[in-house]
C-alpha cells in the first residue's frame, strides 16, 4: 500500500482522456511561452536544463493541476481518485493529497537551517510569520536567506515542502514581482499588493515562467571571452622539450635577450608587447575581456616557464600561442624540439578546480590563520562599506538609508543578500562562508528584521 508522498496512483489516473486533456492545458500555461517562443520542445528544456530540473518543473505543473476544478465530470481529480481509488491508499498518503488540493504555491525566504531536518520559512507574498518545515532533501542544499518558490502542504500536524520547489535568484524574484504587480497592482506601484489566497493560486504558472526565463537566459546567453586583440580566451599550454646536452642556463641566456621577455625570476619571464596599444578594438556589451597588464601599462600576451626538461608556453588564444611558438623557435634553434600542445576551454578550467577532502582548495597557508587574514579584511572592508553609496539602497550609505523604515527594509535586504553570497561558497569551510554579519545587523540597528 503507498505511504507517505507517494502519488503514483493519481499519476496513472492522469492516463484518463477527460484528464490528459486538462492537464495539457495546465502545462501549456506553465511552459507553452517559453516553448512557442523559442520553437522548443520540453525534451529540449530537459537536454538544456537536466532531467533532475525537467522533472520538478513538471512536477510544478502537476502540482498545480491538483489543484483545480474542471468542466468534466468529476471536477477536480485529486477529489475524483478519493472516491474512486481511496481505499487503495494509506491515511498519510490520502492527507497528502488532501493538502495538495488546496496548496498554494508561494516565495519563501528560507532560515535557520538545521541540515537533514528543518528550516524557517517566511512567506515573501502573501507575509506573515515564518512557519517551520521538516525537510530532509533540500536542507542540504540551501543556504541562508535562499529564496524558493514551492508548495507547503500540512499533513498530520507537520508542514513539508511539495515536490515542485525551485531557488529563485533575486533577478527571478523581481520578474515575478513585477508580474505579479501588473496584475494584481496599480499602475506604476512600487510595492507588492495584498494578493487573496485564490488569486495567488490561479496563477501558479507565472513561479515557473519566472524561474524558466532566468535560468533559461543565464544558461543559453553566457557571455564571450575574448582577449584584448578581440581573440576568443582558450588557454594553450606549449610544451618545448629541452633538446639532449641542453641546460636551463642556456635556455635563460638565449630568453633574456629575446625583446619583450620580462624575466621574474630565473625560470620564470613575462612575454610583453612592444609598446602600449591604443584603439583596442570594440567589443559588444555581451563580450567580456580577459588580459592582465603589467605596472608599465604593457599587456603579458603570455607566460614562458622552465619546469625540468620542458619550457612551457602559456597564452590565452591559439593566434597569440602560434605567434609566441613562432618567437621561442626561432631564438631558440635546436637547443629545444618538437613542441606539444595541450588545449583547455573556459568552462574546462572552471570544471576542474582542486580539492581535497574537506572541499578546501590545497594551500600551504594553515585554515586557522586562512580564516583570520580573510575575516579582518572582511571587517575592513565592510566597515568602510557603511559608510558608502550602495546601489542597492539607493546609492544611500547603509547608515543613511537605515534611519528611515522603508531604508531598514532595504538594508535588512541587503545583508540578507551579502550572507547568502558568502554561504553558497563552494566549501562550507571556506573563510567567506564562516564570516559573521551579526555586528552589521546590530550595528545599523535592524537586527529585529533579521527574520
Amino acid at each position: 500500500m503507498p505511504t507517505g508522498h507517494d502519488l503514483m496512483g493519481l499519476m496513472k489516473f492522469l492516463g484518463r482522456d477527460q484528464w490528459r486533456d486538462c492537464f495539457e492545458e495546465v502545462f501549456d500555461d506553465h511552459f507553452g511561452p517559453v516553448l512557442d517562443d523559442d520553437g522548443m520542445e520540453f525534451e529540449d528544456l530537459a537536454e538544456t536544463l537536466g532531467g533532475d530540473w525537467a522533472m520538478t518543473l513538471w512536477g510544478c505543473a502537476f502540482e498545480d493541476f491538483l489543484t483545480q476544478d474542471f468542466d468534466v465530470e468529476g471536477g477536480n481529480m485529486v477529489d475524483e481518485y478519493l472516491k474512486r481509488r481511496g481505499w487503495k491508499e494509506g491515511a498519510q498518503a490520502k492527507g497528502y493529497m488532501k493538502a495538495l488540493r488546496t496548496s498554494i504555491m508561494s516565495l519563501y525566504e528560507v532560515s535557520d537551517i538545521v541540515p537533514g531536518k528543518s528550516l524557517m520559512a517566511r512567506d515573501l507574498i502573501r507575509g506573515g510569520d515564518p512557519v517551520a518545515v521538516s525537510e530532509g532533501t533540500a536542507t542540504k542544499t540551501l543556504k541562508q536567506w535562499d529564496r524558493v518558490a514551492a508548495r507547503i502542504v500540512s499533513v498530520m500536524g507537520k508542514n513539508s515542502f511539495a515536490g515542485g520547489l525551485l531557488p529563485f535568484t533575486p533577478q527571478a524574484t523581481e520578474v515575478l514581482f513585477d508580474g505579479l504587480r501588473g496584475m494584481f497592482g496599480k499602475k506604476g506601484a512600487k510595492k507588492l499588493p495584498a494578493i487573496k489566497d485564490e488569486d495567488l493560486q490561479a496563477v501558479a504558472s507565472m513561479f515557473t515562467l519566472s524561474w524558466l526565463f532566468d535560468t533559461l537566459g543565464r544558461a543559453l546567453e553566457m557571455p564571450l571571452l575574448q582577449n584584448s586583440d578581440g581573440d576568443d580566451i582558450v588557454f594553450h599550454d606549449v610544451q618545448f622539450p629541452l633538446s639532449s646536452g641542453t641546460t636551463q642556463k642556456d635556455i635563460a641566456a638565449r630568453l633574456t635577450a629575446v625583446p619583450g621577455m620580462s624575466q621574474a625570476n630565473p625560470r620564470f619571464w613575462n612575454w610583453l608587447e612592444d609598446e602600449p596599444k591604443g584603439g583596442r578594438s570594440t567589443r559588444h556589451s555581451d563580450v567580456l575581456s580577459l588580459d592582465t597588464t603589467m605596472d608599465n601599462g604593457l599587456r603579458a600576451l603570455g607566460n614562458v616557464e622552465l619546469k625540468g626538461r620542458c619550457l612551457h608556453l602559456s597564452a590565452n588564444s591559439a593566434m597569440r600561442a602560434d605567434t609566441g611558438t613562432a618567437l621561442i623557435q626561432q631564438a631558440l634553434g635546436d637547443l629545444v624540439g618538437m613542441p606539444e600542445t595541450k588545449v583547455q576551454t573556459v568552462e574546462q578550467l572552471m570544471a576542474e578546480r582542486p580539492t581535497g577532502k574537506s572541499g578546501r582548495t590545497s594551500s600551504d597557508i594553515p585554515s586557522e590563520i586562512a580564516e583570520q587574514v580573510v575575516h579582518e579584511f572582511m571587517d575592513r572592508k565592510y566597515r568602510e562599506t557603511l559608510d558608502q553609496p550602495v546601489g542597492m539602497l539607493g546609492n544611500k550609505t547603509p547608515r543613511q538609508a537605515a534611519k528611515t523604515p522603508a531604508g531598514r527594509q532595504k538594508v535588512a535586504e541587503w545583508l540578507k543578500y551579502l550572507e547568502n553570497q558568502s554561504a553558497k561558497r563552494p566549501s562550507p569551510a571556506d573563510p567567506m562562508a564562516t564570516y559573521s554579519f551579526e555586528w552589521m545587523w546590530r550595528e545599523l540597528g535592524v537586527h529585529d528584521l533579521r527574520q
